[in-house]
């Protein structure tokens, strides 16, 4: 005879027993467990369903990046949720352990990263307004790594002869950098004034899209990792 699955506790999200002080706590506990186990960054909506009407999610989650301060880890907001990311001072450690976790964003080459930026600010875009925007060709073994990466993605063809794919970045792509969203991307018109958009290249330019996005500059341009050819014209 099968046993019948008990059916689940409802929660109790008031907590009006306990003393405040109590209660804020156990509210930190919730919140920062389900932060803890999921794999994905947990929406606002999904946290307040474990508080009550009087918690006050924004100084909540505060509370818990205050006390993981001295850790190797914090809290972060990303990709319309909160995620627990390693710090970036540590990712360099993470990157010698195989098959480690969280490591960061990957290391790419100057090339890449500016690849990347113009299609963070310009997407959906092809590979040749790409090579155009960056002053040299954006090779396919360019886009290859990027897309292998997780952190752009084929979007629409572009109405232009041989219809080629135009490029967009992905929800990973949020995540790796530890952005909400798109908007919390430097102001275009700002980059622009200083230099961003140019013909030629400027490494004090190429510099200044590494601090953009909170990496190093990577390996240098010639040195490009082997990737699979995607079928862009």
């Amino acid at each position: 005879m099968s046993r019948r699955s008990s059916p689940p506790t409802e929660l109790d999200l008031e907590l009006a027993e306990l003393p405040e002080a109590l209660r804020w706590r156990e509210w930190m506990g919730r919140v920062e467990a389900a932060i803890f186990a999921s794999p994905a960054p947990v929406p606002r909506e999904t946290l307040a369903q474990l508080v009550g009407a009087a918690c006050r999610l924004d100084d909540l989650l505060a509370d818990i990046d205050a006390e993981l301060r001295a850790r190797p880890y914090e809290i972060v907001r990303v990709a319309g949720g909160w995620q627990f990311r390693t710090r970036p001072r540590h990712a360099a450690a993470l990157r010698s352990i195989e098959g480690s976790k969280d490591a960061g964003a990957p290391e790419f080459t100057k090339l890449e990263m500016i690849a990347l930026s113009a299609i963070a600010y310009l997407q959906p875009v092809t590979r040749a307004e790409l090579s155009r925007f960056a002053g040299r060709e954006v090779s396919r073994d360019v886009i290859g790594r990027l897309k292998s990466c997780g952190v752009i993605d084929a979007g629409p063809r572009a109405p232009a002869p041989g219809a080629p794919i135009a490029w967009v970045t992905t929800k990973r792509f949020l995540e790796t950098f530890a952005l909400d969203s798109l908007r919390d991307l430097p102001d275009l018109e700002a980059l622009e004034r200083g230099g961003l958009t140019r013909s030629e290249p400027n490494d004090d330019v190429d510099a200044a899209l590494d601090d953009m996005l909170g990496v190093d500059g990577g390996e240098e341009d010639d040195v490009v990792p082997e990737a699979p050819e995607f079928d862009e014209l």
